[in-house]
């Protein structure tokens, strides 16, 4: 539903600018103005109260990334990003998305002027429509204190690092596998979720976030950057151990074989996405049964129900992401009105959950929190 819907387009090329405001226009939406850096989007975003802003990276005066800042702090928006895709530009991209960014829109051949912007028209306008329904969440923090995980110095050498693969932080195998599925708002959530595990964690965290080839590298640097425990996009063959995070590629399922073995493949979309939740889900339950732990996080479609109920019936436990925390409640409403969920919880709680599991059957909060 697009009629109705005000947007704002801030990009430093007149060119991207007028195409971007033609397509929007067409579509049905409403472009009620336009500006040319990162101060006048800010300016014009405080005046005009659009609905939704499609915002470039790389701009004069002020970047997307400092406006982008500074809108969620004072007027929360819905944006979506406008990149390149190159590995120079593919950080800010993610980087936008955990400070708040719905969604972001790579511009065909990674330039800053795209002359084949039409190729991505159909993606652009489904995307300005969902981030017209979308919630914003103010920045990637936790919105109040909570009680931190016991942490141990230093973390874990993976396979990057020269140390054993699928070794743990102390040479543990997992007591268990979670895995986490999100999609439009995932990556400020997982930026709120994954820097509270303790660098001791007992178990094996697999991540499957909708995003294009290009961008889950990016993911992964800046969550370990951020986390104690070790998080590296998935590679094939690796078992993963203990205290390891592990996020599927964009463009390749994750799923995990008889051994406990992670295995990339490039097998059709499933629910239109490549990684889909429910393949890593079902695969998993398969091989840890009742030790799986599923997390469905923020997201549109339904992409993660039908693991849920794998895992489900392989006595396992799923967790779903409230909907006043999420910024999409598509994929975890899904799972909750089939009653797959075991419990619903914020943003906040999930991410204290998640920190204070200890193994199966042992209640949350048994024992790894302590207050400060």
């Amino acid at each position: 539903m697009t009629k109705g819907v005000r947007v704002l387009v801030v990009d430093d090329s007149a060119l991207m600018r007028q195409m971007v405001s033609r397509f929007l226009t067409e579509a049905g939406f409403t472009v009620v103005g336009t500006a040319a850096n990162g101060r006048l989007g800010l300016e014009k975003a405080l005046a005009l109260r659009p609905d939704v802003i499609t915002l470039d990276v790389e701009m004069p005066e002020m970047n997307g990334l400092d406006m982008l800042r500074l809108l969620m702090a004072q007027a929360p928006t819905p944006v979506v990003m406008l990149s390149g895709l190159t590995q120079a530009q593919a950080p800010a991209a993610v980087e936008a998305l955990a400070l708040g960014a719905v969604d972001v829109v790579a511009k065909p051949g990674g330039a800053a002027i795209s002359l084949q912007l039409g190729d991505v028209r159909d993606e652009l306008v489904q995307k300005v429509a969902a981030a017209a329904r979308s919630r914003p969440r103010g920045g990637a923090l936790p919105s109040r204190p909570y009680p931190r995980p016991v942490q141990t110095p230093g973390k874990a050498a993976g396979p990057e690092a020269g140390g054993p693969a699928g070794s743990g932080p102390a040479g543990a195998p997992p007591v268990g596998v979670i895995v986490i599925g999100c999609s439009t708002g995932g990556p400020g959530a997982l930026s709120v979720v994954i820097p509270q595990l303790p660098q001791d964690y007992p178990w094996t965290v697999l991540v499957v976030q909708h995003m294009p080839p290009g961008f889950t590298a990016s993911l992964a640097r800046r969550l370990d950057d951020m986390s104690a425990v070790p998080v590296q996009e998935a590679q094939d063959g690796v078992k993963p151990g203990a205290g390891e995070v592990w996020i599927a590629p964009g463009g390749r399922h994750l799923i995990m074989d008889a051994a406990g073995v992670l295995r990339l493949t490039e097998d059709p979309p499933v629910h239109g996405v490549r990684p889909a939740v429910d393949l890593t889900l079902v695969s998993t339950a398969a091989v840890w049964r009742r030790r799986v732990v599923a997390v469905i996080m923020t997201g549109m479609g339904r992409d993660g129900a039908r693991g849920a109920e794998a895992v489900k019936a392989a006595g396992g436990r799923v967790l779903a992401q409230d909907e006043a925390s999420s910024v999409v409640f598509g994929m975890p409403r899904v799972v909750i009105e089939q009653g797959l969920a075991d419990e619903v919880l914020s943003l906040d709680d999930m991410a204290q959950a998640l920190a204070c599991l200890e193994a199966p059957g042992v209640p949350v909060g048994g024992g790894r929190c302590v207050q400060t």
